[in-house]
């Protein structure tokens, strides 16, 4: 018989490892059905927020229920974990999730443990990834798991804390970090601003975070608000486009039916 593989690559790291520019909206429901939505409207994924909101990250049943809404497509799901603790990274990637989205990282030393703990082999030497056989291996289906696995996850990281500004240049020299995205909202918090995103510190800081990566060659992410900033952003680097978010989309929809209704 043949070997097992695993079909799916990973259509998201494949794009930022070819330059391209990947969309996607961040859901706030964590609705299957509305995941399959988003897969078949075709964005090229879809962020779930662990974060500030949502499931535990440790309930495997309902990632599984998030991943299995875009099978056998072109979306995948970014997962935001709420830190980077390294057991937490061995267990969303067990459960099937291919690109992780640490938060708040305070240093370069920190990142690389959670970088580490997602990989077999890291950097030349052994990684951390636990050998067993989870969904992620198809239930030990896939015969060369360890190495398509290596190659198919991504661990990206949020600068948005001003430790992580101060690091920067070590953070972006991590081997195998997938991508940084530029987080202005807590930024502006750190540097003493918060929500003033207009604020002379807070731009220059997103600009040289952006910069930096940019010639680093590490893919950059980012918010974007309305389409010409995305547009915008798209020309100057950015890779990895949050183009709005489920909350969003309704309420302008809403708001403008209402808007609209000539009744009484």
């Amino acid at each position: 018989m043949p070997a097992n593989h695993d079909p799916r690559g990973n259509a998201l790291r494949e794009s930022l490892e070819n330059d391209e520019v990947a969309l996607g909206v961040l859901d706030s429901t964590y609705n299957p059905t509305v995941v399959e939505l988003y897969a078949a409207l075709g964005v090229d994924f879809v962020w779930i927020d662990l974060e500030h909101g949502g499931p535990s990250p440790r309930d495997a049943e309902r990632l599984e229920e998030l991943l299995r809404a875009v099978d056998g497509t072109e979306t995948e799901l970014l997962v935001r974990v709420p830190d980077t603790d390294p057991s937490l990274v061995r267990k969303v990637l067990d459960a099937g999730v291919r690109n992780v989205f640490l938060p708040r990282v305070g240093s370069a030393a920190e990142l690389e443990r959670a970088v580490r703990a997602g990989r077999f082999e890291y950097d030349g030497e052994p990684g951390q990834r636990g050998l067993a056989n989870p969904r992620a291996s198809r239930w030990g289906l896939t015969d060369d798991y360890e190495t398509t696995e290596d190659e198919s996850i991504v661990v990206g990281v949020t600068v948005e804390t001003r430790e992580a500004l101060d690091d920067l240049d070590e953070i972006l020299d991590v081997p195998e970090l997938g991508f940084v995205f530029i987080g202005p909202l807590d930024l502006s918090v750190s540097l003493g601003h918060p929500g003033e995103l207009d604020h002379p510190d807070v731009e220059e800081a997103v600009e040289t975070i952006r910069s930096a990566a940019v010639d680093a060659g590490v893919p950059v992410g980012g918010l974007g608000f309305g389409m010409d900033d995305v547009n915008e952003k798209a020309q100057h680097g950015y890779q990895l486009l949050n183009i709005g978010t489920t909350t969003g989309a309704l309420q302008s929809a809403v708001s403008d039916w209402l808007a609209k209704y000539e009744g009484e």
